[in-house]
């Protein structure tokens, strides 16, 4: 799995948790699904990923968008 997926899978993952918690836990969880998708924003414009540079730490071989 290249970094670019990776990055993909955990910020989906993220989202779909999000809802998940603030379905059945408490409504303001739906704030981390906010974050996250202001995050993949900004990372689209900027190429900071924090968590590209997480898995990159881990091992993660690198993709296209994320050098």
């Amino acid at each position: 799995m290249t970094l670019d997926k990776a990055v993909l899978v955990f910020a989906g993952a993220v989202v779909l948790l999000s809802v998940l918690l603030s379905r059945f836990v408490h409504p303001l969880w739906i704030l981390l699904a906010v974050f996250a998708g202001l995050n993949m924003i900004q990372a689209a414009f900027t190429g900071f990923c924090p968590a590209a540079m997480a898995f990159r730490k881990l091992g993660v071989k690198s993709g296209v968008a994320f050098r």
